[in-house]
């Protein structure tokens, strides 16, 4: 199951890096949250952007997500390409 999991998660984020489609901001919060758990865990770190009102929302919205395991977060991000980019 988990080379599957893991499989899906890497065709959603070829899927998400790829679109043309504009997302909401809120939405696109949701993919870096979800992208950074899957990824990371709960191993937080500073994102890398130059805003810092930005970048305040975006480890907010990671740390909100604490308690998803990767695992479960991939599945997340994988509904969210699915609800949004197919």
């Amino acid at each position: 199951m988990s080379e599957d999991l893991d499989k899906e998660f890497e065709d959603a984020y070829k899927i998400s890096s790829t679109t043309s489609i504009k997302l909401p901001p809120d939405v696109m919060l949701q993919f870096y949250a979800f992208y950074k758990q899957a990824t990371r865990g709960n191993n937080y770190e500073q994102p890398s952007g130059e805003v810092e009102l930005r970048n305040a929302f975006k480890l907010n919205a990671w740390f909100q997500l604490n308690h998803l395991t990767e695992d479960e977060a991939k599945q997340e991000y994988i509904n969210l390409v699915n609800k949004y980019l197919k």
